[in-house]
């Protein structure tokens, strides 16, 4: 059967990954959709209100996909995960509840007025919920991130007489410079989710020349926002995510990179394959310099290599991570370069002269989603063996009571269980894309004469 660890990790990997398919587009909608609002109600454009009422309905399905798939978490922290609950829960715990009772239920609270209000609130007031409903999905994910970044980077904490940590500095926790950037490298990443996927259904509008004209306002508001986050994404967040792990987590960037020996002057590689077992990158192509001025900010800088850690401080899957800190790094080049090609195209006016690029964008919403798994894939495998870095390893923090065969048998009960989600998803979102946007009266519902 195996390591009980190896299955708790399996198990909670699963749950987290597909669970982070649906924030990930509701976040990023959340701010277009306040900018569609916005820009219909104060321009009395019924384009754009049509816009944000369509993606309204779909944040809405994908919001309670998402909280349904959330809540298996917090059990199986204190379940699959009692011994890291009892050492670390009085400093997480502050920010989980934050993020349960305040953020949640704000969010929560003001979609249902953006869902079932707009006959019912004035228009301006009815903007102020979609801005409500920005602030409080953004403030979720804050909580979130700090939850996140205090296990990356620990700070304002003390250890009390049993040897579990307690809160010292509640601001300093909450001011976490780890956080700080990682929120807004995450944040921008939803962006670029959102931006994606609202481009795909425009693209398809326009292609199938049914709601043109509403595809064409998901094209200016998908390309003009993917644009500017994926660019952000790369810089300044990625630049200053990448700075924060070559101080904090040297060991984790040497692994990302494949490097085990110290380099001064390190090339950044493009192309290779990681050898653990022969201590050497195979088939390496690097860029001179590059990873030095990175990681340091000048192209002469020494970055040290796996050698120069103890083996039992390295990462615990060097290849894993490795590839999938590079398949993010491409895909967000890749991003790049089909947001640029489409805006310019649209400032252009010829974006549906090139049926190509549309189905290029109808196509590709799929990597923001793959880039951001491989993201959290890097910060969580870069961050072992520790589940607290340098405090507290990830082989101390699993349960004893819970064993391989139960956590295997509620593997497999979660794996049909999100499967049937999964198409329960992907049923409810295709009435949408088939009502169409407009489709829909003031409430978000299909109107009778179009049924």
């Amino acid at each position: 059967m195996g390591e009980p660890l190896v299955w708790h990790r399996l198990q909670f990997a699963f749950t987290i990954v597909f669970h982070y398919l649906f924030p990930q587009l509701t976040m990023g909608l959340a701010l277009l959709v306040c900018v569609m609002k916005g820009i219909g109600v104060f321009r009395r454009d019924e384009a754009w209100l049509r816009a944000a009422r369509f993606w309204i309905r779909i944040f809405a399905v994908n919001f309670g996909v998402g909280v349904m798939t959330g809540i298996p978490m917090e059990f199986q922290i204190g379940m699959n995960w009692s011994r890291f609950s009892e050492y670390a829960g009085a400093v997480i715990g502050q920010t989980l509840g934050m993020e349960s009772l305040f953020a949640f239920f704000l969010e929560s609270s003001f979609l249902g007025m953006l869902v079932f209000g707009e006959r019912r609130l004035s228009p301006r007031r009815h903007f102020l919920a979609s801005v409500a409903l920005f602030v409080g999905s953004w403030l979720s994910a804050y909580f979130i991130v700090t939850t996140n970044a205090f296990m990356q980077h620990p700070v304002g904490f003390t250890t009390n007489a049993r040897g579990a940590l307690e809160l010292a500095s509640f601001s300093a926790f909450m001011t976490n410079p780890w956080a700080l950037v990682e929120w807004a490298h995450v944040m921008c990443a939803t962006v670029v989710t959102a931006s994606f996927v609202v481009s795909a259904v425009g693209a398809y509008y326009v292609l199938s020349g049914r709601a043109a004209d509403d595809g064409r306002v998901f094209l200016k508001v998908g390309t003009t926002a993917g644009l500017v986050a994926s660019l952000l994404v790369a810089f300044p967040t990625g630049d200053l995510q990448a700075k924060l792990v070559a101080k904090h987590q040297p060991v984790a960037l040497a692994a990302m990179e494949g490097r085990f020996t110290t380099e001064n002057a390190a090339g950044i590689t493009l192309i290779g394959q990681p050898n653990v077992q022969a201590r050497r990158l195979d088939n390496p192509i690097k860029v001179p310099g590059m990873l030095s001025f990175l990681a340091y900010g000048t192209f002469h800088s020494d970055v040290r290599g796996l050698e120069d850690f103890p083996e039992k401080d390295w990462p615990t899957n060097i290849e894993l991570l490795y590839y999938a800190f590079h398949i993010m790094a491409g895909i967000g080049t890749i991003q790049i370069a089909i947001m640029g090609f489409a805006r310019a195209l649209l400032l252009l006016r010829r974006l549906e002269r090139w049926p190509l690029m549309l189905w290029a964008l109808m196509l590709s919403f799929p990597l923001p989603y793959i880039a951001t798994t491989c993201g959290w894939m890097t910060a969580e495998l870069g961050r072992q063996p520790w589940l607290v870095f340098g405090l507290f390893r990830t082989s101390e923090g699993s349960s004893t009571k819970v064993h391989s065969g139960d956590t295997l048998f509620s593997l497999i009960g979660f794996s049909g269980l999100y499967l049937l989600l999964g198409l329960v998803f992907l049923f409810l979102v295709g009435r949408v894309l088939r009502d169409g946007p407009r489709d829909l009266d003031s409430d978000g519902h299909a109107e009778k004469a179009h049924a």
